[in-house]
């Protein structure tokens, strides 16, 4: 009998600690994009600075989901959307500028170069479609 007794003290007194080494672990860090978007871009580094609206996909050759990227995003290209593919060889100095370490990666800036969307990974034309209709909707 006693030595239940000693037995479920200990166990109690090990619960004890360990529910009060829980309270006193410090919590998360908040998350972190794992690839962020630029917040805004000089709109004089891309083709037709005067567009009101920019989509600009950064890309490498190397990556198998950017080619078909390339054809979503220049269909959007129109009088008022200008469109241009960044190639991370071709163009290293853009990608360093603007921090670029995920492809493919669209941005959608308008006419000041404040960026309205950005997209990390394959993304339907739909829904960059849908990004510029709604960028276009509160800018109204």
């Amino acid at each position: 009998m006693t030595s239940r007794l000693v037995l479920a003290l200990i166990v109690v007194v090990v619960a004890i600690v360990i529910a009060r080494l829980l309270e006193r672990r410090k919590p998360a860090p908040p998350t972190r994009d794992a690839y962020p978007v630029p917040a805004q871009l000089d709109r004089q580094d891309f083709p037709r600075p005067e567009a009101p609206w920019l989509f600009v996909l950064f890309s490498s050759r190397t990556c198998d989901s950017c080619g078909p990227m390339v054809s979503r995003v220049c269909s959007l290209e129109s009088e008022t959307v200008a469109t241009v593919q960044v190639e991370a060889k071709t163009d290293k100095a853009l990608h360093d500028r603007y921090r670029i370490e995920g492809v493919p990666m669209v941005v959608l800036a308008d006419g000041d170069g404040v960026v309205r969307a950005g997209f990390v990974g394959s993304v339907d034309s739909w829904e960059l479609e849908a990004a510029l209709t709604d960028a276009q909707a509160k800018d109204a």
